[in-house]
């Protein structure tokens, strides 16, 4: 294969914004990765950005829904979250003291993945987490 191509699967789950469908979000992606070297931090990623949707967006409102994506390839695990927006401004990481209640979920995604990105959009937000299988393509912030 060139070193410029790699082949990635992709998978996608749309889940209802009910509590419950975040141990869903969960398990699908650890069936999705199981034997991967990253499926649990990938599986953290997803409970926190799942999480997320539900409580802080329109996702978690009356007939509200988030949407997963986990991508899969010999060098990267990405997962997505997107939520149905309905708030004035886009997740961000912010490092809080680590006895806060609230607002330390994304800046512990940005802390296990290698990197974050945060799309904003009129239909709503997209969190994208990567785990690079190499920590060395990442620059991880060790």
């Amino acid at each position: 294969m060139h070193e410029y191509t790699s082949t990635a699967r992709v998978w996608g789950l749309s889940c209802p914004g009910f509590p419950e469908e975040v141990s869903r979000a969960r398990h699908w992606t650890r069936d999705i990765l199981r034997g991967s070297p990253l499926a649990e931090d990938a599986e953290l990623i997803v409970s926190e950005l799942s999480a997320n949707a539900i409580l802080h967006t329109a996702s978690g409102r009356e007939y509200g829904s988030f949407h997963l994506a986990v991508a899969v390839s010999a060098q990267v695990v990405a997962v997505s979250v997107t939520d149905d927006g309905g708030t004035a401004t886009a997740p961000k990481v912010e490092h809080q003291d680590q006895d806060a209640e609230h607002g330390r979920g994304l800046g512990m995604v940005s802390t296990i993945a290698h990197r974050v990105v945060v799309h904003d959009s009129d239909q709503g937000h997209t969190v994208t987490a990567e785990l690079y299988a190499d920590a060395r393509l990442g620059g991880h912030p060790c």
